[in-house]
């Protein structure tokens, strides 16, 4: 840690192991106060969500007082991220798949018209407000759906184009949008099971490779060490195998959906070929753990003054896509995926990657099962679908409304 007075102000510098101390700090401060808290368990509000906003808030005194800035060497985020989706493709055994296959289909669709919807809405407010075609579609799928990462480069685009606030503007929709998913996913989750009287049940579907068969397999520090290297090579594989579609498509292609289906061909092969003894705890504990650091380490970086660049048509856009992902999930996506208890942790699910990123969407599951149980579909069908197959319909018909809306002005 170092401290330097830049004009005034005091700059505290922290690299990678310092700030991944202070991110594992801040998950049990979080941990802690949910459990002391009543509101924040009833609620499921997650723990990273919790200690990264209780650091948010300090760093945005130290922006608004001008007095101090904390800069941080955030190496750790995307490795935990490449990590947990790694986990979650080696707990996809094709059994799994197949029994949650219709279920899948149906999820995958509904998220695709929704981010058609979200595209729809940015414009239509657009159009009212007389706001500019980029910073709509910005405030809509991009950001709801693609992030961060499709913020800056959807943002970069633009601005080539002429319009230099889009980076700005693509990030604080970003922003609002992760923080939105976090906070309102658990809560609407609960609601529904509870207004609902729902129990999680796994009927149709194939235990025989979820954690309840592997529990009882026996392992030494070999084989844990075993479960540890499948993780490591499936992430050095997959982020080759990124790279190189990356460059056969001409466009950037997400490292970790790379990495999520090496997994899920070297869980499969290994139920054929038995190479060595997995286990579904261990590699499942792992991902919990990166998942948590992953959000932890994401939350405590954002900055919340980036929300003051949401104004007026913008900032409009923005709370009209958290209210449609709110009301849209809880009365009808719902509905079509069943109305049980896994439809309704789907839906805490939707509400992170619709709104966030993928990770939200299991950390709102996860606060979700911790309460009132597990729902094994939702925990494979949404990763699956928020972090890859939604892009297969959300990405070109994002195309087509640049290039209908924008392109067509220049």
């Amino acid at each position: 840690m170092t401290f330097e007075n830049l004009e005034g102000v005091l700059n505290i510098n922290l690299d990678s192991i310092l700030t991944l101390a202070l991110a594992s700090i801040l998950l049990l401060i979080g941990y802690g106060l949910k459990n002391r808290i009543h509101f924040l368990e009833k609620y499921c509000i997650p723990a990273p969500v919790i200690g990264g906003f209780l650091f948010m808030f300090i760093t945005w005194l130290g922006h608004t007082s001008g007095s101090f800035v904390f800069n941080f060497e955030n190496v750790f985020q995307d490795v935990f991220m490449l990590a947990f989706f790694t986990t979650v493709g080696l707990g996809a055994s094709f059994k799994i798949l197949k029994s949650g296959g219709k279920l899948l289909l149906i999820y995958w669709l509904c998220c695709g018209v929704i981010s058609l919807f979200q595209n729809t809405i940015g414009m239509t407010i657009s159009k009212i407000v007389g706001l500019e075609a980029p910073y709509a579609l910005l405030a809509s799928s991009i950001s709801m759906i693609g992030g961060h990462g499709a913020a800056l480069s959807y943002g970069s685009t633009f601005a080539e184009m002429g319009y230099d606030i889009a980076p700005l503007v693509g990030a604080a929709a970003a922003t609002f949008g992760l923080i939105s998913a976090v906070l309102i996913g658990g809560p609407l989750g609960r609601r529904l099971i509870e207004k609902n009287n729902l129990k999680p049940v796994d009927e149709n579907f194939d235990e025989s490779v979820t954690s309840i068969n592997a529990t009882h397999v026996s392992l030494n520090s070999l084989d844990v060490i075993k479960n540890v290297v499948v993780i490591i090579v499936c992430m050095a594989i997959g982020s080759i195998i990124s790279g190189k579609i990356g460059e056969l498509i001409d466009m950037s292609f997400p490292t970790y959906v790379g990495a999520m289906f090496v997994a899920v061909i070297a869980r499969n092969l290994n139920e054929k070929l038995n190479l060595y003894k997995f286990s579904y705890p261990v590699v499942d504990e792992i991902g919990n753990v990166m998942l948590n650091l992953y959000l932890a380490l994401a939350m405590m970086t954002l900055k919340l003054w980036q929300l003051s660049d949401l104004i007026g048509g913008v900032l409009l856009v923005v709370v009209a896509q958290v209210l449609f992902m709110m009301l849209v999930a809880y009365f009808v996506i719902f509905r079509i995926l069943g109305s049980n208890y896994d439809s309704a942790v789907m839906c805490a699910g939707l509400c992170g990657h619709g709104l966030g990123a993928t990770p939200s969407a299991i950390v709102n599951m996860t606060a979700v099962n911790e309460r009132y149980g597990m729902s094994r579909k939702a925990m494979m069908i949404v990763p699956i679908v928020g972090a890859f197959l939604v892009d297969i319909i959300y990405q070109p018909q994002t195309i087509w409304f640049i290039k209908t809306f924008v392109q067509a002005l220049h």
